[in-house]
């Protein structure tokens, strides 16, 4: 059975997916049979770039998506559009559609979400117990 899932790909602690259409026995950054989109979670808004036409294919001869490959098509509108595809709307007007609802929720590429603030590290690290400190008495300045 075939899969529409995300592939890992990215530097650590970078990760960024592609979304590809893979054997369900296949493991998740091996194998996979055609590259369908691309997915940034980094970016604020998220970067989400689908190639509609191949996932209507795919959808079309059964290829099953995963539950977090479905939730991005669900928010990118991609399944209302498959359903008109189905009952015979022109795929044409569909990729105009899809190109305009893509520009819309597509901000900077380079744009990152803020890094946490220092006051936010320090409220996750417990607090350490400090030594109390030492009284000492001042010496007497020679004359």
């Amino acid at each position: 059975m075939v899969r529409i899932r995300l592939r890992r790909v990215g530097a650590k602690n970078q990760p960024s997916y592609r979304i590809v259409a893979a054997d369900k026995e296949s493991p998740r950054d091996g194998r996979f049979l055609e590259i369908l989109g691309f997915y940034n979670p980094l970016t604020e808004p998220a970067t989400l770039n689908i190639k509609e036409d191949r996932v209507y294919e795919w959808l079309s001869n059964g290829a099953q998506p995963s539950e977090s490959v479905r939730q991005l098509f669900r928010g990118a509108g991609l399944f209302e559009r498959y359903e008109r595809y189905k009952a015979g709307e022109s795929l044409e007007i569909l990729m105009e559609e899809a190109a305009a609802a893509e520009e819309s929720r597509t901000g900077s590429p380079k744009t990152r979400r803020p890094a946490p603030s220092q006051s936010a590290k320090k409220a996750k690290q417990p607090e350490r117990e400090q030594e109390p400190e030492l009284e000492t008495e001042p010496e007497p300045a020679e004359e």
